[in-house]
């Protein structure tokens, strides 16, 4: 396809190019849904998905770290006045100030949960994003309690908003073919959404409680809190003083977060 064959993909920046018609055209539905004031795409590469976000006529970003693929994005793109490329990484480079956005990104697959986490404790306002992971990343975004997949991506994406698995790919949608399924999920903000100021206590306190997994809560939270403390967070939550991280539900978290911070 157009820009694909003249940019090659560097194993440095996890590039994979989506090739994938059918997925090209979800993506860009899925995103273009949104009423915000502009487009934010993370790791356009040779513009698959660029060309189909310009032609909406609202302003996008397009944000890529490889040199060379900004140069041809420049080349393909820079006459377009609704165009803005912004060559930096996604992890910690400054991003739009802008009144809402819908994010786009088909993303590199090292740095995939860093980007999102990035997206959920900064005060970006995303008002959908349309995000494609290693389908193993996504499988862990959208866990549930008392499964493997289930740890501390699940919890704050899903206190943050509703997540629908949108598609499956495999190797085949992309050039070069990955050796790995991807999956691409719609993050749409929830209306009771954790509130900003809470969601790094929040991620500090799974990190914690999830750092051994195979450990009760009341073993990974000791040296921390005590013995008596531990025992009143957990009567108070209904939870048993063997219960694992892994087996609380969401909601648990987020008042265990709060009782603590009280």
């Amino acid at each position: 396809m157009e820009g694909s064959e003249r940019l090659r993909a560097k194993k440095s920046f996890g590039q994979n190019f989506l090739i994938h018609q059918g997925a090209i055209k979800a993506i860009l539905a899925n995103a273009l849904a949104s009423p915000a004031a502009g487009l934010l795409e993370i790791g356009p590469g040779p513009g698959t998905l660029t060309a189909g976000l310009l032609d909406d006529g609202r302003p996008l970003w397009a944000m890529d770290l490889d040199p060379e693929a900004c140069d041809l994005l420049q080349r393909r793109f820079g006459d377009r006045p609704n165009f803005h490329l912004l060559q930096g990484d996604a992890v910690r480079s400054p991003l739009p100030d802008v009144a809402s956005l819908s994010i786009i990104g088909n993303l590199p697959y090292n740095v995939a949960t860093p980007i999102l986490t990035r997206f959920m404790l900064e005060s970006l306002p995303w008002e959908r994003m349309v995000l494609m992971f290693q389908l193993e990343v996504g499988q862990r975004i959208l866990g549930v309690p008392g499964t493997k997949d289930y740890g501390p991506l699940s919890i704050l994406s899903q206190a943050v908003a509703r997540v629908t698995r949108i598609m499956k790919l495999g190797p085949g949608s992309f050039r070069p073919a990955p050796k790995v399924d991807s999956i691409v999920l719609l993050f749409e903000p929830r209306a009771d959404a954790l509130a900003l100021e809470e969601r790094k206590p929040l991620l500090d306190l799974l990190h914690r409680s999830f750092a051994q997994r195979r450990k009760t809560l009341a073993n990974n939270w000791g040296g921390w809190l005590g013995p008596e403390q531990i025992q009143a967070v957990l009567e108070a939550e209904n939870l048993s003083p063997s219960v694992r991280a892994e087996a609380v539900p969401v909601a648990n978290w987020i008042s265990i977060m709060r009782r603590l911070a009280g």
